[in-house]
Formats: structure tokens, C-alpha cells, sequence
């Protein structure tokens, strides 16, 4: 018997403001310290998971969002186990993001993505954006 891989979900926020996109840099010395990515993270156990999106948010972000639709979803392999990333619309509703711990935040175009060390699990969304962003919905 081949034993499983565990699978965890978590789950990110595009959040778009004019022709730009919004993403943070991992504070430096912590987990992929240094990378850049779309807000979020894990959802947890009985979790609803835009409900997570919008906690984590608030913690990442110092901001509340609105949480659109499901636009992508991306299964990545690391570290012997699996991710399930399920990417949502977002829009901010209260307060300006900025930084909450100790990660850079940046509004980037999406054709200057690959220009930023973005963790494997994003770049499929960083590529999907860069050709359809024009067409991009933007929040919920």
C-alpha cells in the first residue's frame, strides 16, 4: 500500500486596482523568506475557506476584502505533500493594505511579474493574468 500525500488548502486573493495587481514579499528568515506571492493562506480545519481569505487578509494586509468569485485553482507538490490553492477575486473594502509582518507589499503590473521571485505555486497564475488581465474581473 502506497501511503498518501497529505494535501493542504490554502487559499490567495487577487486583488486588482487599476492595471495593477497586488503581492507581498515572505519576511526574510521565516518559510520561503524572501518570496513573492498573491496575499492569503492556510484555511483552517472547518474553515470556510473565502472566510479564510478574508482573515488572512486582515492579518497580512491590515485591510478587509470583499471576496469575488473562485478564479483559478492550482494543485502544486512540495516538500513531500500537496497544496490546493484555490485563487479568489477580491476587492478592498476598509483601510489601504499595507504591511502587517514584516512582508513588502507591491503593486506590480501583470506583465512584470516574472521580473519577482514568485513562489512555484503562483506562477501559473502569474501566466494566466499575464494574458488575460485585460479581461480580468475585478473584485466580487
Amino acid at each position: 500500500m502506497v501511503a498518501e500525500k497529505p494535501t493542504t488548502l490554502v487559499v490567495a486573493a487577487i486583488i486588482a486596482r487599476e492595471d495593477r495587481l497586488l503581492i507581498n514579499q515572505r519576511p526574510a528568515g521565516g518559510s520561503l523568506g524572501g518570496r513573492w506571492e498573491f496575499p492569503g493562506g492556510k484555511v483552517e480545519p472547518g474553515e470556510d475557506p473565502r472566510n479564510a481569505l478574508a482573515r488572512e487578509c486582515r492579518e497580512e494586509l491590515g485591510c478587509d476584502v470583499e471576496v469575488g468569485s473562485a478564479y483559478e485553482t492550482v494543485f502544486h507538490e512540495a516538500k513531500g505533500a500537496w497544496l490546493l490553492l484555490l485563487f479568489y477575486t477580491a476587492r478592498v473594502v476598509s483601510g489601504e493594505p499595507h504591511p502587517m509582518e514584516g512582508n513588502t507589499l507591491a503593486w506590480v503590473r501583470p506583465d512584470e511579474l516574472g521580473s519577482y521571485d514568485l513562489l512555484e505555486a503562483d506562477r501559473p497564475l502569474a501566466g494566466l493574468l499575464q494574458r488575460k488581465f485585460p479581461h480580468f474581473e475585478h473584485g466580487a
